[in-house]
């Protein structure tokens, strides 16, 4: 059963820089968390996995969570960066 700050939506705003994390969808409208340092991430199959894993993994307040402007298409590439730290 989701607790209530599961379900409810982060109003849509540009990411500010202190956020630790970004919810929005990508360019198939899957559900992407994306975190400022690229440490961790995801797809998920609803705004609401993507709200949980966020608050789960910042275990912090709602403020580190911002949702992606309107228009705004987020892209998943866990490999992008160099696989150097990878272990």
């Amino acid at each position: 059963m989701a607790n209530t700050q599961q379900r409810r939506s982060l109003p849509s705003a540009a990411p500010s820089p202190s956020a630790r994390f970004t919810v929005g969808r990508d360019r198939s409208g899957r559900w992407i968390v994306h975190d400022r340092d690229g440490l961790v991430g995801g797809l998920f199959i609803d705004e609401a996995a993507a709200l949980h894993f966020a608050a789960g993994e910042c275990n912090c307040p709602s403020a580190d969570i911002h949702r992606a402007a309107a228009g705004m298409v987020l892209e998943f590439a866990p490999f992008a960066r160099s696989t150097a730290n990878i272990h």
